[in-house]
């Protein structure tokens, strides 16, 4: 890309749209285009397409998605694939049919198997089944992907795909029901500690193994893929370390400053058992990240203070 490229950033007010865009300005690039969905629904395809017609951007980061933690995803499995098949569909395929010289797809690990052996490389796409909890998600993920894919095979295009791990940070949903395990645990300890409970209750036993990215890492690995990657196969995106659930709550206790007890309700799911990245690809091509968990969390939870209004998405 040149400083100059016409750059469209799908998705520029969520978490990851909106880390993009900060690192291509922290980086000099000065023709970004964005839209709000009042102003473009990506759902609508004749929208979509009127959009590509019009502005021809000659770059696309496609970060716009719906997103939600595991009762989102378990509550509304119809939407969550109808909603993210429609909108990549439209974003990718009116890419190509104007001619966008190279796209950049964001998916998630999710796509990757429940059982996949650990860590997770890209090449175990497709080799066992999905963790049932956000299935609708992970198979409108992995379309956008296979589409990114085939485009390049049939068509000879430069699309590219990179699979994210659990993401947090600056902008992010702190939705009661709605949110990821960071940002939840993020509002609930801050919530406790103001109103000075004794406990705080987290779903299932905390065995889980979960691995954790700073959301301007990754937008600093998506714009060194554009401008220094080309291929088929996705690139994972991630730290390649992992924690229980367990310490996980135990670190963001400790940076809110929460004092009181921590219990378990077992009778909620767990989720996918471990979730780990094989992030050798990416460090293979000269990235690594470069924020560690606790200072990340500690930039969230100031982020969180800061914008108040966003718990209540």
């Amino acid at each position: 890309m040149n400083k100059d490229s016409k750059i469209y950033v799908a998705g520029h007010r969520g978490m990851v749209g909106s880390a993009i865009v900060r690192e291509l300005e922290r980086q000099g690039y000065t023709n970004i285009i964005t839209r709000t969905h009042t102003e473009l629904d990506l759902k609508r395809q004749d929208k979509v397409q009127e959009f590509f017609e019009s502005e021809r951007p000659e770059y696309v980061f496609l970060a716009a998605a719906k997103v939600g933690g595991i009762m989102a995803n378990q509550n509304a499995l119809a939407d969550f694939m109808y909603d993210n098949m429609m909108l990549e569909m439209n974003v990718i395929h009116s890419a190509f049919e104007n001619n966008c010289k190279k796209l950049e797809f964001l998916g998630s690990s999710c796509i990757y198997p429940r059982m996949a052996p650990q860590p997770m490389k890209e090449s175990c796409l497709l080799t066992g089944e999905l963790e049932k909890t956000n299935e609708a998600y992970a198979l409108a993920k992995i379309s956008g992907l296979k589409y990114c894919e085939f485009l390049n095979t049939q068509y000879g295009t430069d699309y590219i795909s990179v699979m994210p791990t659990n993401l947090y940070g600056p902008n992010d949903n702190y939705h009661p029901t709605h949110s990821h395990v960071l940002p939840a645990l993020i509002r609930r300890f801050h919530e406790a500690k103001i109103n000075n409970s004794e406990s705080v209750t987290c779903w299932g036993d905390g065995s889980p193994l979960r691995e954790f990215l700073y959301v301007d890492d990754l937008a600093d690995l998506c714009v060194f893929l554009m401008n220094n990657y080309s291929g088929n196969e996705t690139v994972n995106a991630g730290t390649g370390k992992e924690l229980t659930i367990k310490e996980l709550t135990e670190l963001v206790a400790k940076v809110v400053g929460y004092k009181g007890k921590i219990e378990w309700d077992v009778t909620k799911p767990n989720g996918t058992p471990r979730k780990l990245l094989d992030v050798s690809k990416a460090e293979s091509l000269g990235w690594r990240y470069k924020t560690e968990l606790e200072d990340g969390i500690r930039l969230a939870y100031q982020d969180f203070l800061n914008n108040p209004i966003r718990a209540e998405r």
